[in-house]
């Protein structure tokens, strides 16, 4: 029995890992209330709303795995896999519809939002090319004037070259900067299609819709399970379970941690979560 339940406390953990981290969708009006799930199974994993929701949150929005401190997972019975994976889906698809959620999602997207480059003038240029050539002059003087009798002429010397490329950035007819102000408009072209990219990437990865950015998830958990296994067999080695089959040792984290939810759970979870999809246009 004990062994039993400390299976079924792994598979509880790693359910909600695998959930919190891959799920989440649109928000609907269910026939149940936030205050009645909560008070249900979040009692029975000995896990509180607000940290519930600060899991779903960083989870899905950080990207990490967050399944510390679920205090009564062990004491949930094997049988009841489908439906403790369901009540995690229904709370997280109702709270990801909540105005926390959205404002959490659209403080990420901002901060997330690429800066617009801005492509330096060829007046700016010019300016800012004069200003170091006259520090260097500037900076040559000082040291000169406080090197010894053997390396003043040295720092001297130094003094006559860097004026004269003050000299010559001061030139308006300066052959950098004019080539810089020849090839100005065509730089500022591609610095529009550069910013434009970025934009669209920006816009691809964390769309307006924070609906839209949690369906990616939602299919990424689709493409992630859909080949399990749950038949595959495995051998214990030195305390540590192998798969037979070697080629099972190199999938990913997330398949081998649908593989120990089970058929049962990972397959309540996908038809619950391509209705999800469905849902969002």
């Amino acid at each position: 029995m004990k062994k039993q339940r400390q299976k079924t406390g792994m598979f509880i953990g790693k359910l909600l890992a695998i959930i919190f981290i891959l799920l989440t969708g649109s928000f609907i009006l269910f026939s149940f209330t936030i205050k009645t799930l909560t008070g249900d199974f979040l009692k029975q994993l000995g896990i509180s709303k607000t940290d519930a929701d600060e899991k779903i949150i960083n989870s899905i929005l950080g990207g990490s795995l967050d399944q510390y401190g679920i205090r009564n997972a062990k004491n949930i019975a094997v049988g009841n896999r489908a439906a403790v994976t369901k009540d995690l889906l229904l709370y997280t698809k109702t709270y990801v519809g909540s105005p926390a959620f959205i404002k959490a999602y659209n403080e990420l997207r901002q901060r997330e939002k690429p800066e617009v480059r801005v492509m330096q003038t060829p007046e700016a240029m010019h300016k800012e090319l004069i200003e170091r050539s006259k520090k260097a002059v500037a900076d040559m003087e000082a040291s000169a004037q406080k090197a010894d009798a053997t390396m003043k002429p040295m720092f001297e010397k130094m003094v006559v070259d860097a004026k004269k490329q003050l000299k010559e950035a001061e030139d308006p007819n300066n052959k950098m900067i004019a080539n810089y102000r020849k090839n100005y408009p065509q730089g500022l072209k591609d610095m529009e299609k550069v910013n434009q990219k970025l934009l669209e990437d920006w816009e691809s990865k964390y769309p307006g819709n924070h609906l839209l950015f949690v369906k990616m998830r939602m299919q990424q958990f689709l493409d992630e399970t859909k080949d399990i296994d749950f038949n595959a067999q495995l051998i214990e080695k030195n305390g540590k379970k192998y798969f037979v089959n070697k080629a099972y040792e190199s999938k990913g984290n997330r398949w081998k941690m649908a593989f120990r939810a089970g058929k049962d759970a990972v397959e309540t979870a996908r038809t619950f979560v391509q209705q999800w999809i469905n849902e969002i246009n």
